[in-house]
This record gives structure tokens, C-alpha cells and sequence, in this order.
């Protein structure tokens, strides 16, 4: 069995910060934000400006308090950055806030996004599938039910479905560790394959996309190779496939190329590379479209489809350390608001831990990003520098402690054992998709 070595961290050649303190990135951000339109009516001017709304409400996500009163009270009575205090009633916040929408904060999620990108470039370690333009872990996640506050739900039971207000799905930049796109989805019972084309025809031809057994699908795998994209999956449990070539086997090793459907109800179009082996009790399948075993050793089709735990890890932090599964409101609008507002604030924190394992010398998951969320504006409120802390003497308070993370191991094959694919092989056919309702109103919604 081989063990994947641990990646080499470059040392930084500067001690300028990349992000430095929360807040101060998140003043920035905000001041370049567009000024608010003047409502066409006439009237009394707005006290409240659509700046600060938005600023407290990113402030008191990154603060840990868990309601639309924070708000009211961080503007008017505690103060905030460059702004005054406020002399607004709560219920004039909780208007503002539900006829704000949550397009502003949308727009300035993607502006954070493209910021932190550029500025963390330097940290970006991961060397994972060199030719893929991008690695993107693909996946959704249900939004917690809400509370029955509102008339319309008062008579219902707790575990009713029409509590539940949706929910999100989204792909995750495995190498920069941040959100890439994100989208909310009202229906929390449509299934995955039907939003999954339009998030992934965002992304440029070349990436390579991770996503779980819920995709599985012929179409679905098809749709990706005829758009210029690479991807992994596990084997589903009794998919039939039939062997065209075989690069390398060795007892229950299996390197080769495979049809997935062996009968003409459902087959794909393309074929496909199946990787099989065991290690322990355990026998792991893989399948890809990337046919070049010397482009794509089976050690890193295993390694590639563990970091597809990332987005695992990514909805953890949205949902738990950073308490989304306390929604404020059932309120669809004020949802969205305080969605958007969660994922800003966690493309910073998550960006923040890249940066102190870059100057660390460590990897990314050594940095505790739960004691991040914790500790990190506390130190910033009293005016020293949480990178420089966790740096200087996060092994010492166990800020930086091993990874828990699984090794990847992989069967080894020795040099000059792959048998070549001959030239002549045909690795396309006439597709035949079963007629499952998913994959038909994918198909028909697709770009």
C-alpha cells in the first residue's frame, strides 16, 4: 500500500498580511459596494443608509449573534466602523431588511469571492489534477425548518415538510477552499441532477468536478464529457458495465476502460475509465472520463474523490459554527438575506485559515477553523492580530493540531505494467437514457 505524502507548503517571502483583521476587509468591501438609489418618492430621507444595513448584518454573523434584533441594537446603541448611531425603532431595521431583497448581498458574496481569490493565490498549495483548469466539489444541502411564527404555518406540526424553505446547492473550489457559486433552490425535494448543469456551466471547460452518488446517472456523466468537463464518481452498487480494455490488473486491482450499461434500456455515450481495489475490508470503485491512467494514477482518482469531504466540511461551517441552522426568520426574503450574509462572512474565515497554514508551513486542515470562527473576532476586538496568534502560538493552544483527516492508500503498479490503449478502440456509441424524470428536466433545462 502507498501512502500520499503530505504536500510541500511554501514558506511565505512576506510578512504582509493577505486578509489581516475581519472587520477591516469587510469595511473595505463595504465602502466599494455601490451607494443606495433615493427612492423616487418624495419624502423624508432615509435615516438608515443601505450600507450600514448590510454592514450590520455581516458584523453580527461574524459576532455570533443570532437574530434580526442584533442589528437594531449594534446601529443604534453599540455603533459600527465610520457610521453614527442610528435613532431607528426595531421594526423600522426589520422593514428595511425585508424590502432590501437579498440581491446586494448576492452581488457582494461574488465581489468577496473574486477579492479573496486574488489575494490568497499565493497560498494555494494544492496540486491536486495539475491539468484541470479548476477542482469543484459539487453538492446540495436542505435549510433546517423554520419556526412556526408566521400565521400560515402556526397550525402545523413540528416535522412537517412545509416548514422545511429550501435548499442550497453549490460548488465549492476545492483548491482555494472557498464557495464558488451558489444557489438557492425553493423545492427541498427537487432532485440534485436538475439544478446541477446550470451551476457546473458556470465553470470554465477543463474543470473537474466531484460530486456524490446522488448525480449518478448516465446522462448526467455524458452531459459533462460533451461540455468539456473532467469528472470523478464512486461506481454505483450494480450498475451493469462492460470491459473494453485493460490497462492493469492484478487480483481484485482493475485499471481499464468500461461501457457503464451493459443493455440497451440505458447506456452511456461515452466510455469511461474504472478504476476497482482494495485496501483492508474494503473494495472502492471509481469511475472518470479522464482515460489516461499516466494523466490520472489511481492513487489520485481516490485522493481526488476524498476532497469531495470539502464541501462536507464547507457546509458544517455555514451551518453549524457559523448558525445557520438558526434561521432568524420564515420569512423567504430575510432567509436569503441571512444566507448570503453567513457565506460572506464564511469565504472570509475560510480564506483566513488558508492564510495562517501558508505562513504556518502547515496544511489547511491542521488549522482548527471551528476555533477560528470562536477566537478570531474576540482577538480582534481587543486589537491584536488573530493571524499573527494563531501563527505564533496556535500549536501551543492547539489552534494547529494533526489533521484527523483519512491517508489515501492505493494499490502501487509496477513501472512499465499499464498496457496501452490500442488506437483503433471505439470509446463513443449511441446513448440510450431510462426514462427517469430528473434526467429529462435536467436535459430540457440545460444550457
Amino acid at each position: 500500500m502507498a501512502a500520499p505524502a503530505m504536500p510541500s507548503v511554501p514558506q511565505p517571502s512576506s510578512t504582509e498580511p493577505l486578509l489581516g483583521d475581519i472587520e477591516t476587509f469587510l469595511e473595505g468591501m463595504i465602502r466599494a459596494m455601490p451607494p443606495e438609489r433615493p427612492p423616487r418618492r418624495q419624502g423624508r430621507p432615509r435615516v438608515l443608509p443601505a450600507l450600514a444595513l448590510w454592514a450590520g448584518l455581516l458584523v453580527i454573523v461574524l459576532r455570533g449573534f443570532t437574530g434580526q434584533s442584533a442589528v437594531w441594537r449594534l446601529l443604534t446603541d453599540r455603533g459600527l466602523w465610520f457610521f453614527p448611531r442610528f435613532s431607528v425603532s426595531d421594526q423600522a431595521v426589520y422593514n428595511r431588511l425585508e424590502r432590501g431583497g437579498p440581491s446586494a448581498l448576492e452581488a457582494l458574496f461574488r465581489q468577496v469571492r473574486d477579492v479573496l481569490a486574488d489575494r490568497i493565490k499565493v497560498a494555494v498549495t494544492d496540486g491536486l489534477a495539475p491539468f484541470a483548469s479548476e477542482v469543484m466539489a459539487l453538492d446540495e444541502s436542505t435549510l433546517d425548518a423554520v419556526a412556526r411564527k408566521l400565521p400560515a404555518l402556526r397550525g402545523l406540526l413540528p416535522g412537517d415538510g412545509r416548514l422545511l424553505p429550501g435548499k442550497l446547492a453549490g460548488l465549492f473550489d476545492v483548491r482555494r477552499q472557498l464557495w464558488h457559486t451558489m444557489q438557492f433552490i425553493p423545492d427541498p425535494h427537487q432532485n440534485e441532477k436538475v439544478a446541477a448543469r446550470d451551476l457546473v456551466a458556470t465553470l470554465a471547460a477543463g474543470s473537474l468536478i466531484l460530486a456524490d452518488l446522488g448525480y449518478f446517472g448516465f446522462a448526467w456523466f455524458d452531459w459533462l464529457t460533451d461540455h468539456g468537463y473532467y469528472w470523478v464518481s464512486r461506481l454505483r452498487a450494480k450498475t451493469s458495465y462492460t470491459v473494453i480494455h485493460c490497462f492493469y490488473q492484478q487480483g481484485e486491482f482493475f485499471d481499464g476502460i468500461v461501457w457503464l450499461g451493459a443493455y440497451r434500456a440505458d447506456r452511456a455515450a461515452h466510455a469511461v475509465r474504472m478504476v476497482c481495489f482494495r485496501v483492508g475490508n474494503t473494495t472502492y470503485r471509481y469511475i472518470t472520463n479522464v482515460q489516461d491512467p499516466q494523466l490520472l494514477p489511481a492513487l489520485t482518482i481516490a485522493q481526488l474523490y476524498a476532497r469531495r469531504w470539502d464541501i462536507e466540511l464547507a457546509v458544517l461551517l455555514v451551518k453549524e459554527h457559523l448558525n445557520l441552522h438558526l434561521l432568524w426568520s420564515a420569512k423567504p426574503v430575510l432567509i436569503m438575506q441571512q444566507v448570503w450574509a453567513v457565506l460572506i462572512i464564511a469565504q472570509i474565515l475560510q480564506a483566513l485559515r488558508l492564510e495562517i497554514a501558508w505562513r504556518a508551513g502547515v496544511d489547511p486542515f491542521e488549522v482548527s477553523i471551528a476555533l477560528l470562527v470562536e477566537y478570531a473576532p474576540h482577538y480582534a476586538a481587543e486589537g491584536r492580530d488573530p493571524v499573527e496568534i494563531f501563527v505564533e502560538r496556535g500549536r501551543f493552544l492547539r489552534f494547529i493540531r494533526p489533521s484527523r483527516r483519512t491517508i489515501i492508500e492505493a494499490p502501487s503498479i509496477p513501472e512499465g505494467a499499464m498496457a496501452p490503449l490500442p488506437p483503433d478502440v471505439v470509446l463513443t456509441r449511441q446513448p440510450r437514457y431510462s426514462q427517469r424524470k430528473c434526467d429529462r428536466h435536467a436535459a430540457t433545462n440545460s444550457t
